[in-house]
């Protein structure tokens, strides 16, 4: 298993942690995945370590951003 851990611009509310949570969880080898709404930390645990630009795709289906 691997974390990588990724800061999200945008999320507001519990609404955007559900969204993100859900789009990053469906993407393949995704465990796991935890939001700390108040510093917009994206933790995703994987069984491979996780493909940057699938998760900023994930993101970005949820309406929201990764800063690189």
């Amino acid at each position: 298993m691997t974390t990588t851990t990724y800061t999200v611009t945008g999320m507001t509310c519990s609404h955007c942690v559900g969204a993100v949570s859900a789009e990053v969880g469906r993407l393949p080898g995704v465990t796991d995945v935890r939001v700390d709404l108040a510093t917009g930390a994206v933790t995703v645990t994987s069984e491979q370590p996780a493909d940057d630009e699938a998760v900023s795709a994930a993101v970005d289906e949820a309406g929201y951003e990764v800063v690189k």
